[in-house]
């Protein structure tokens, strides 16, 4: 398979409301259209996690960020633009998404990729696309394909056949910024 093919099938997928174990640019990931509350409610139950247990959303670039925040403060892009490793930050205020993903603190964690399959993806789609890592909440988080639970892959509306053998570097690291100019490092 191509990753075009790869995108293609994901994408048709994700628009019938359907969720996706795919790679990302740090750990496999199940993923969703972020602005359907209802393949949304299907990875928590998936994952048997608690909904108010926020999960990221990735984006692939400003447009989408003004699509999803109103204000976005000026140390975001900033911090974009410095990091080297993947980053996501927790921002204040989103809208344009499903209800579920946005934490009880009204905050949204988002990550914009630059890993090709998700940026291309993100594109087709045109909305952000949600990202959790590939395991039942409380186990740890799989650093490879083959360490994903039988569980979570029948679970999934469609496995993307890329990156299968790629091993995954460390989550990323997390920075909450709050409108009134807070800085909190959540994990580094």
């Amino acid at each position: 398979m191509t990753i075009n093919e790869e995108i293609q099938n994901a994408y048709d997928i994700i628009k019938e409301g359907g969720i996706i174990l795919y790679p990302t640019d740090t750990v496999w990931g199940i993923g969703c259209d972020a602005t359907n509350p209802e393949a949304v409610a299907k990875i928590y139950k998936l994952k048997k996690r608690a909904e108010e247990q926020s999960m990221i959303v990735l984006m692939n670039g400003d447009r989408m960020m003004h699509n999803v925040f109103a204000d976005i403060p000026e140390v975001a892009w900033q911090i974009l633009e410095l990091s080297e490793n993947p980053t996501t930050l927790v921002l204040d205020k989103p809208k344009n998404v499903a209800a579920n993903l946005i934490a009880a603190d009204q905050t949204l964690a988002i990550r914009i990729v630059k890993e090709q399959f998700c940026f291309k993806l993100l594109e087709k789609m045109k909305k952000p696309l949600v990202s959790t890592s590939a395991n039942i909440s409380g186990q740890p988080t799989p650093k490879s394909f083959k360490e994903i639970s039988a569980e979570i892959i029948k679970g999934v509306d469609y496995v993307v056949n890329l990156h299968r053998d790629k091993i995954a570097g460390k989550p990323s690291t997390i920075i909450k910024l709050s409108l009134d100019n807070q800085v909190k490092i959540i994990r580094k």
